[in-house]
């Protein structure tokens, strides 16, 4: 297999990894709609007015994000949007830390005030950055298999070998 073929699919497992977290973690969100905005209004960041917005919205953010990540529809740009989402992540979460703050992220669910031995920060953040790392290989390499992207270029095939100029 060529170096083309080998980062099409390594790609195509980063947007399945990408997808399967977002989509899990929006869709936890959505179903606990209270419990998500527990978890936002926890970190002591935003205005009461905007916790609401950012409560209902971010979850439903995650999902789309998923979808585009699942159908492979506008991966470069998709993966551009989900690193600055991460890189916003951390520094909630970097935040809170510095701040004393003793929380559950609500990532994936739960949120709000946890005893100090059971916070998790760095864990959470070296996590994002992984997820980070995934969307920028996406960003740097986003021709990957099985991707709507693909039907729509003028050269779908991301196994093809670069054409050099003459």
């Amino acid at each position: 297999m060529s170096g083309p073929a080998v980062r099409a699919w390594i790609g195509l497992g980063c947007r399945i990894a990408l997808a399967a977290i977002l989509g899990w973690a929006g869709l936890v969100k959505i179903t606990e709609p209270l419990v998500a905005l527990q978890a936002v209004s926890a970190y002591e960041l935003l205005p009461p007015a905007l916790v609401p917005i950012v409560g209902y919205g971010l979850p439903l953010l995650e999902i789309v994000l998923a979808g585009f990540l699942l159908a492979g529809l506008l991966t470069r740009q998709v993966a551009i949007v989900v690193i600055v989402v991460m890189a916003l992540f951390i520094a909630a979460v970097a935040s809170a830390w510095a701040r004393g703050l003793t929380i559950d992220c609500g990532c994936f669910g739960g949120g709000g005030q946890v005893a100090a031995g059971q916070t998790r920060y760095l864990e959470e953040i070296l996590r994002d950055l992984g997820f980070i790392a995934l969307a920028v290989w996406l960003t740097i390499f986003p021709r990957t298999r099985f991707s709507l992207d693909g039907r729509w270029a003028a050269d779908p095939d991301p196994d093809a070998e670069p054409q050099e100029d003459e």
